[in-house]
């Protein structure tokens, strides 16, 4: 990945995005640290998944050692798979154990899809990230429309998860690019990208009740 910030010589490359990463890790440590409706397995599940691409982004970003691509890109697919099925199964209305298998699945199966695609270079590996976040980002949408209940939850995220994007792209691809500056977009990208998952956490595990329940009832079952 080509970011504005310059590279320096040392452990940590590039500073201001090394620094912002670990808000991805307290963001999957908040995750596991806190209580929501979900199923607790799903939110352990999500809460490590979180963690482990803020732990690759900081090596990405700081030692930067041949494997760093692997180390970045393949979290951040399981985390886009994972938030993608999440959705799949509350709109499919999948509940009961049976169905506990298709989060960590489809976060292995993004992963296990992008490893060949990293090894042929960054520009496919990017696009096969805009591609699985584009998924996620629709199935969450379609679902903060046909559930009221997680509306504003999932809205929030959405919506600073998308103020973090533009932040990245203005900061590293226009004349706003500063190498030398510890002011990054990307760093911002970081920092609003974990707010946005840490924010996604109630939502995860929750599905619509079955018809005849109580509106109460419908508003969150746990997977």
């Amino acid at each position: 990945m080509v970011i504005c910030e310059q590279v320096r010589d040392g452990v940590v490359g590039q500073p201001a995005a090394t620094l912002t990463a670990l808000a991805l890790v307290a963001a999957g440590v908040l995750v596991l640290a806190g209580r929501h409706p979900a199923s607790p397995r799903l939110r352990v599940g999500y809460g490590l998944l979180v963690a482990a691409a803020g732990v690759g982004s900081v090596i990405q970003h700081g030692p930067h050692p041949p494997w760093q691509a692997y180390a970045h890109d393949l979290p951040l697919a399981a985390v886009l798979g994972f938030v993608a099925a999440d959705a799949a199964a509350d709109l499919a209305g999948r509940r009961g154990r049976a169905y506990r298998w298709l989060r960590p699945a489809s976060s292995a199966g993004a992963a296990a899809a992008l490893a060949p695609l990293v090894a042929v270079g960054p520009a496919a590996a990017t696009v096969a990230q805009a591609g699985l976040a584009a998924v996620a980002v629709g199935l969450s949408l379609w679902r903060a429309r046909v559930r009221p209940g997680l509306r504003r939850t999932l809205l929030t995220a959405l919506a600073v998860l998308a103020a973090g994007a533009l932040a990245g792209t203005l900061g590293d691809r226009t004349g706003l690019c500063r190498p030398d500056s510890l002011l990054q977009g990307h760093a911002v990208w970081h920092l609003l990208a974990a707010v946005a998952l840490w924010r996604l956490a109630p939502a995860v595990g929750s599905v619509a009740a079955p018809a005849g329940r109580s509106p109460a009832d419908r508003a969150a079952v746990p997977a």
